[in-house]
């Protein structure tokens, strides 16, 4: 069976994909974010200019369903001390940060903070933070903040609910302006906040941290693979009658799910 790759030249590529990484990229900031606090607070304390912000609890890449089963994955879900909730959104592509799309990640955060049994006046307040690769709304504005508003008192409407949109393309001398280039940059060198300076450099730059970047990255590749496509491929590669290249266009994959699976049931050829 014919291979794409060896494992050294899968190894060499993923090396590069790693130097090329950004914050602004989903696989990468997963890992920088996992089990860091400190990096979640840095992003929250600054986005929403509050600097006594705690985060007590933080998830990374947490999957949140509607009572009919459908469900979304937020990039990262946080609580703070108060009991505020934080969904932050990391979007390269524009159709990912939708209007309609910020309306059902706040619905889903609502329905899922009001325990059994307590009133809806003392549900907590909410954020859904969309820090986006360009000017989605088009304002050329740093950050926009979108709140329920009553037009003919002239009011704000008070509920708690707040979407806030982060343009990263914005550039200015400001601590967001500063945040979003650290967001932006490859080099964790050319980076402003320490916190996001070491844990990038730890990941592009310590062997440790490659290796479990590498790792995440492996998993990544088939964690949104149905189970039934996962099967069908690992009963193909184990046929050998058909490429991986035949195979993913087949199930309609790509090339690097097929490989990753092939690994996986030791059918790659080294």
């Amino acid at each position: 069976m014919g291979n794409k790759f060896t494992e050294e030249q899968r190894q060499q590529k993923m090396l590069e994909q790693i130097k090329a990484f950004r914050l602004l990229d989903d696989d990468f900031m997963t890992k920088c974010f996992e089990n860091n606090k400190e990096a979640i607070e840095l992003v929250l304390r600054i986005v929403l200019d509050k600097p006594d912000i705690m985060v007590e609890k933080a998830q990374v890449q947490y999957t949140m369903k509607n009572i009919k089963g459908r469900s979304v994955r937020l990039d990262i879900y946080a609580t703070d001390s108060k009991g505020k909730k934080y969904d932050i959104e990391i979007q390269r592509a524009d159709k990912g940060a939708g209007a309609k799309r910020a309306r059902y990640n706040s619905s889903l955060i609502d329905s899922d903070i009001l325990p059994k049994g307590i009133s809806v006046e003392n549900i907590s307040d909410s954020y859904v933070i969309f820090i986006t690769e360009h000017d989605v709304l088009g304002g050329n504005k740093p950050i926009y903040h979108i709140d329920r508003y009553v037009r003919e008192m002239g009011e704000y409407f008070n509920d708690g609910a707040h979407i806030i949109y982060v343009n990263a393309g914005y550039k200015d001398e400001s601590d967001l302006g500063k945040l979003m280039h650290d967001f932006l940059v490859t080099e964790p060198d050319e980076m402003n906040f320490k916190q996001l300076a070491d844990i990038t450099s730890y990941y592009k730059k310590d062997k440790e941290g490659i290796r479990a970047m590498c790792k995440a990255m492996e998993d990544m590749i088939i964690d949104f693979v149905t189970e039934d496509k996962k099967n069908s491929a690992i009963r193909m590669l184990k046929a050998g009658k058909l490429s991986e290249k035949d195979i993913a266009e087949y199930l309609d994959l790509s090339t690097d799910v097929i490989e990753e699976l092939a690994k996986q049931e030791g059918l790659l050829v080294k």
